[in-house]
């Protein structure tokens, strides 16, 4: 299988469904338009919901994108695992009541095999589908996929609340045997357990049905215009077309760990805290690019985190100054052939993260040191919520990031506690 740029993945993912008839969208940004449910678009498919509920009618019914997201949920396992990421790129297709279940199967197979396209191995590929899809099934089992390798969940059916949804079939990657020491990760692929040698690439959603509490799934009716929802992470297409272990290993990465290493005077090995910087540095670029601002409350108070996430393990790679904004350009540089704006918005971003990195600088050391006497003089493992919230509004530290100093050192703090005191502070400002 050939190598393939971060670029060269993008331009195939492009061509091909352009070439099926599909109309280009260009990201949207990542602040929600008039949707207060978010604070970031954070799926392929989230700008387009005006068009699966009927609001809009699409200028053509077949779409396909490269979506950037940014998701917080799960921000402290960011360093930890191989592959979490705060900002990503999504790249998707879409029928809004066009072509449905059978177009969509074909298509998945002719791009990921055809050598015109992606060139991967039929034998290297598995899919998972609904228990009782049997059209899909006999769709994998008509282009070409091993009915071996087609596996029956029950989780393989997607839906949230009441509305569209349907089964969907999500495409998996045999990352071969070097991922399978002990010869178990079928067995748990299979069973829908964690593993590391089957790794999923794209998400098929067949949305078909009108969801509706308490009805069985068995009786939901059906919708009268069925779409395709598709989702495949740029990101890990990188791991699979450029052979890495990780995706801070790939080719949207490397410049930024790089740079780092120039700061540090070490080698990345691996470290978390070269991964926490450099997948935090790019949501930043990002969300402040698209009009974001670093701020007390909502998305502003998530970027404060980010920064301050990574400021604070720069200094567990002995960076004492401010460092951020030097990365700034690896990420303009990395990505300006497909999002050219940075180039013109790069100096006020660096301003912008040179300041934040400032303001935390002058408090850090207080705050570290205020905490470690908490720490010090706790009888039972445990910091009050009223504390955290003296460290956040003295400090700048982040409730997460204070929580992250007590987990290390093995101490606890009440999250409802803290936020009431969080609350009454928002009511006063």
């Amino acid at each position: 299988m050939k190598y393939m740029s971060h670029d060269d993945i993008r331009n195939t993912w492009y061509r091909f469904f352009e070439e099926k008839g599909h109309k280009v969208l260009e990201s949207a940004s990542l602040i929600p338009i008039n949707d207060n449910s978010l604070l970031w678009v954070n799926a392929g498919v989230t700008p387009l919901k005006k068009y699966f509920d009927g609001s809009v009618v699409p200028e053509c019914k077949r779409l396909v994108s490269i979506q950037k997201c940014i998701r917080t949920n799960d921000i402290e396992n960011v360093g930890v695992t191989k592959r979490h990421q705060t900002f990503f790129e999504m790249m998707g297709n879409f029928s809004i009541g066009d072509y449905f279940k059978n177009e969509a199967i074909e298509y998945s197979f002719e791009l990921l095999t055809s050598p015109k396209y992606f060139g991967i191995d039929k034998n290297l590929l598995y899919v998972t589908i609904y228990t009782d899809d049997n059209d899909a099934y006999n769709r994998w089992a008509e282009v070409g996929i091993d009915p071996s390798h087609i596996v029956r969940l029950e989780e393989n059916f997607w839906e949230i609340g009441e509305g569209p949804c349907g089964p969907d079939s999500e495409i998996f990657y045999d990352r071969g045997e070097k991922y399978d020491k002990d010869g178990t990760a079928l067995e748990k692929f299979k069973l829908d357990e964690e593993q590391e040698r089957y790794v999923e690439i794209w998400n098929n959603v067949f949305s078909q049905f009108n969801s509706k509490e308490g009805v069985d799934r068995k009786d939901y009716k059906e919708l009268p215009h069925k779409n395709i929802d598709t989702g495949a992470g740029l990101e890990r297409w990188c791991c699979i077309f450029q052979n890495v272990d990780s995706t801070f290993d790939t080719d949207l990465f490397k410049p930024i760990m790089q740079h780092i290493e120039e700061l540090t005077g070490s080698i990345y090995t691996g470290q978390k805290e070269y991964k926490i910087i450099a997948d935090h540095i790019r949501a930043i670029v990002f969300a402040l690019a698209d009009g974001a601002s670093f701020e007390n409350t909502g998305r502003g108070y998530v970027l404060r985190r980010l920064l301050r996430r990574s400021v604070r393990y720069g200094k567990n790679l002995f960076i004492e100054c401010p460092f951020m904004y030097k990365l700034v350009s690896d990420v303009v540089f990395t990505m300006e052939k497909a999002y050219p704006y940075l180039v013109e918005k790069r100096a006020v971003i660096e301003t912008l993260v040179l300041e934040e990195e400032k303001l935390f600088l002058k408090t850090l050391e207080a705050g570290e040191r205020r905490l470690k006497e908490l720490v010090k003089n706790s009888n039972d493992g445990y910091i009050s919520g009223e504390d955290a919230f003296k460290l956040y509004d003295t400090y700048g530290f982040p409730y997460e990031l204070t929580l992250e100093y007590l987990n290390e050192l093995g101490y606890s703090c009440s999250k409802e506690e803290f936020f009431k005191y969080m609350n009454i502070y928002i009511e006063l400002a």
